[in-house]
């Protein structure tokens, strides 16, 4: 079972596992993105409509998936769904938090627990869709990777857990994956900078409006890369705990293994200088940040 495959990561893992011959369960939200993928599918796979934070619906699918693979039990569950959200903490709503770690944080606990029945019956193995957010958080970005550390630190505990059962537990860490998300994150932060009061323009003028230049340069490795490595985490003998995915995600895992002081010089160094360092922005940028900064 994969969730969020109607796009990006999701997509791609349901593709590859359905070419290599496995019943393939991949939900969706909308049914257009059913009727799409399961026209570039096989037979064998099979779309659920499914919302990861509705706990009906979530029930529902885990008792359609326990009713079609019975005693054989589920070989293989990636949580994959999820949302990118981003911000200035001072400046952050405590209620897009918690949308943010309702959908990338407690959703996959929930659908796993729904679905531990048929994983214990076939020692399924489980893989989290994680990030390089999951480990090394960085300015705009804080609210995705409290999400994604939350989701690591459940990764580690569910694994240890699950070991006397035989059932493994694998966080995937991708950097940035060339997806749909880019224009998805590209409008999330347009809306999201129309709420901030003029006083965040003055503060951080230079660092919003490198965060809107840079979702114009989508980037990453292809989401195909993500589904390579979570085929091989599902047939391999003995998979590893973790595995980073992209080069920026190795450079990430690189800089955080550093003493903090030096870390912090590292990535503040990439960013624009702002707030007491940076020259006062001209008042034309801060009223045309206030009202688009993406123009």
């Amino acid at each position: 079972m994969i969730t969020g495959a109607s796009s990006g990561i999701g997509r791609a893992c349901a593709l590859r596992m359905d070419r290599a011959g496995w019943k393939v369960f991949a939900t969706v939200r909308k049914e257009a993105d059913a009727v799409r993928l399961e026209r570039d599918a096989s037979p064998r796979l099979h779309t659920l409509m499914l919302d990861v934070t509705d706990p009906d619906q979530i029930e529902e699918a885990a008792r359609t998936v326990a009713g079609a693979v019975g005693g054989d039990g589920l070989h293989g569950l990636v949580n994959n769904a999820g949302i990118a959200v981003g911000g200035l903490v001072e400046y952050l709503d405590p209620a897009e938090l918690r949308r943010v770690l309702e959908t990338n944080t407690i959703a996959p606990l929930s659908v796993t627990r729904s679905l531990m029945p048929s994983l214990r019956r076939a020692k399924g193995r489980i893989v989290m869709i994680s990030s390089i957010a999951g480990f090394s958080s960085t300015p705009l970005l804080s609210p995705y990777s409290a999400s994604k550390f939350a989701l690591e630190a459940l990764t580690d505990g569910l694994r240890l857990e699950l070991n006397p059962w035989g059932i493994e537990v694998v966080s995937v860490q991708p950097g940035a994956i060339k997806t749909e998300i880019w224009q998805k994150a590209h409008s999330y932060v347009e809306e999201e900078l129309r709420k901030y009061p003029p006083e965040a323009f003055e503060k951080y003028g230079p660092l919003l409006e490198r965060i809107s230049a840079s979702l114009d340069k989508p980037r990453g490795v292809d989401a195909d890369e993500v589904a390579r490595i979570v085929d091989m985490i599902l047939t391999v003998s003995r998979p590893k705990a973790r595995y980073l995915v992209g080069r920026d995600a190795v450079i990430r895992n690189l800089i955080e293994r550093l003493p903090t002081s030096l870390r912090d010089r590292v990535i503040l160094s990439r960013m624009p200088k702002y707030g007491t360092d940076a020259e006062a922005l001209p008042n034309e940028l801060q009223e045309a940040g206030h009202e688009d900064l993406s123009q």
